[in-house]
Formats: C-alpha cells, structure tokens, sequence
C-alpha cells in the first residue's frame, strides 16, 4: 500500500509541474501580448505581432472561462468533463500552452519554489 501512495504523490506532483510549466509560460506570453498591443497604440505594431497578440488575448478568455468553473461545487468533477467534452467537439478549452505536447520539461524546471 505504501508503493502505490508513493507513486500518487509523485504523479500529483508531475502533475503540479506541468500545471505551473504551462501558466509560466501563459504569464510570458500574456507580457508579450500587453507589449504588442502597447506598440499598437502608438502604430509601431506588424500585422504579424497583432496575429499573435490576438491569438494571446484567445488564450487569456479561454483560462478566465475556465476559472469560472473552478470557483463552482463539483470542479474536480465539472472541470475534466467540459475538457472531455471540448474534446470531442474539437474545441480547446485550455489555453495553447496546456496542449504543446511536444514541450521538453527541463530538470531545472521540476521544482515548485
């Protein structure tokens, strides 16, 4: 019994990692897009940047709507079925950065400090 309590702890805490990899990487991306945008204001930016500004923005909406269901009874539950959900429908219901399935996680980055 204590084997299989080891290796929960050890898939919760993988699990924890990709989860803070992924917002770590929203947070960056989120900057990027308030620096895009800041250069719009002022005409300076490409049809390029705002394509990926846009994009970002996207992503932003997506992580405030899931947010939503968090604060709601039964989000353990509710939260993986509309993600099942969007699924099969074809629709990401996370942000870009929670699907990147070719991303690398770095030794360097397996600590939640």
């Amino acid at each position: 019994m204590r084997v299989g309590h080891k290796r929960s702890k050890r898939r919760i805490r993988r699990d924890l990692l990709v989860i803070k990899l992924a917002l770590a990487q929203e947070k960056q991306e989120t900057r990027d897009m308030l620096a895009i945008y800041r250069k719009f204001t002022q005409g300076e930016a490409t049809k390029a940047e705002m394509k990926v500004a846009n994009e970002q923005l996207v992503d932003v909406m997506k992580g405030l709507g899931i947010g939503i269901f968090a604060t709601l009874p039964f989000a353990p539950i509710t939260i993986p079925f509309i993600i099942k959900l969007g699924r099969r429908f074809g629709i990401d219901v996370l942000p870009s950065a929670f699907y990147e399935k070719d991303k690398k996680i770095n030794k360097d980055d397996l600590t939640l400090g």
